[in-house]
């Protein structure tokens, strides 16, 4: 197939004031650390203390999906850690971007598409009433969400949620997930 995660990586880091950038294995020491990396980077900026806990909050929301998401890739990839993923996160003159990537096998597809499609449909009315059903009526999943992260990163970052499917192979995409957080 022709996505080739060098350029992509190399496409989100290039032109920009990037704070955060990163590919390979993601673990919870990795999460610590750039949280931590990040928190110190924001408290040295010029940014207000709104706009910077709004993009601490949402990139905790996005390691964490990142963290319990990823798949395990088929050893048909080479050269690639098993729980490999990107993380790029960029400011410019409007604000900040935060991009996710990771591996994901072609049966989640449809079913990540159709979710976050319904969310960016949803006006901030409707974004506050499925939180709340969501959190009254969920339970938890086997990786311990119980469905929260997506709508919470929209109502916080008041944007549509962007993504695309790069496919790797016949079962295989990366999955690139972008938010941008306004100034």
């Amino acid at each position: 197939m022709n996505f080739d995660i060098d350029t992509y990586y190399k496409d989100l880091t290039e032109a920009k004031e990037v704070i955060l950038a990163y590919k390979g294995s993601i673990t919870s020491d990795f999460i610590n650390k750039s949280l931590e990396e990040v928190e110190h980077k924001l408290l040295d900026s010029k940014e207000i203390v709104k706009i910077r806990k709004k993009v601490y909050n949402v990139l905790v929301e996005s390691l964490q999906n990142l963290y319990h998401h990823v798949d395990d890739l088929p050893e048909t990839i080479e050269n690639i850690d098993p729980k490999f993923g990107v993380v790029v996160i960029a400011m410019d003159e409007e604000g900040f971007k935060i991009n996710t990537g990771n591996f994901i096998s072609s049966n989640k597809i449809k079913y990540l598409k159709d979710k976050i499609d319904k969310i960016n449909s949803l006006s901030k009315d409707e974004l506050k009433d499925m939180y709340k059903f969501i959190l009254n009526h969920q339970k938890l999943s086997a990786k311990g969400g119980g469905g929260l992260g997506l709508v919470d990163i929209a109502r916080k970052t008041n944007n549509k949620i962007n993504y695309s499917f790069f496919p790797i192979s016949d079962d295989y995409f990366f999955f690139d997930f972008e938010i941008y957080i306004n100034n």
